[in-house]
């Protein structure tokens, strides 16, 4: 698999778990051509620290099962900014008032949107039953 489709892959598997978890507002940058930071931003929202945390295990996780360990996690003990450093790709969750607060979409703004592939399931359980 070629760099780049892999990088696409794991990009979606960022996505995914920030979904699954009930993570808001994901948008991935590509800044490859105007950071010598690292190639992709990651941002997305929590409602609450306790949400970013788990946000942060839900793709610290998932990401290990594809084999990528993070650099460095940074912001678990203040939680209303997260940052995992996997290289390559930079994960940013917020709560919503630190991402307006820091607006980093605004100071990137020349990076391209990449497309993510998020999938989405409507299927209920046949076995759950809702009063």
């Amino acid at each position: 698999m070629s760099s780049n489709k892999r990088t696409s892959k794991l990009l979606d598997v960022i996505a995914q778990a920030i979904f699954d978890k009930k993570g808001v507002n994901i948008l991935a940058l590509d800044v490859s051509g105007i950071s010598t930071l690292t190639d992709y931003f990651v941002i997305a929202e929590g409602n609450v620290d306790r949400h970013l945390n788990a946000l942060c295990n839900e793709i610290v996780d998932a990401m290990k099962q594809k084999g990528e360990i993070p650099l460095h996690v940074e912001g678990l003990r203040e939680s209303d900014w997260v940052i995992i450093d996997f290289g390559n790709i930079v994960v940013h969750l917020f709560t919503p008032e630190m991402r307006e607060k820091f607006a980093i979409e605004q100071l990137w703004k020349e990076g391209k949107i990449v497309d993510l592939n998020i999938i989405i399931s409507n299927e209920v359980n046949k076995n759950t039953y809702y009063v």
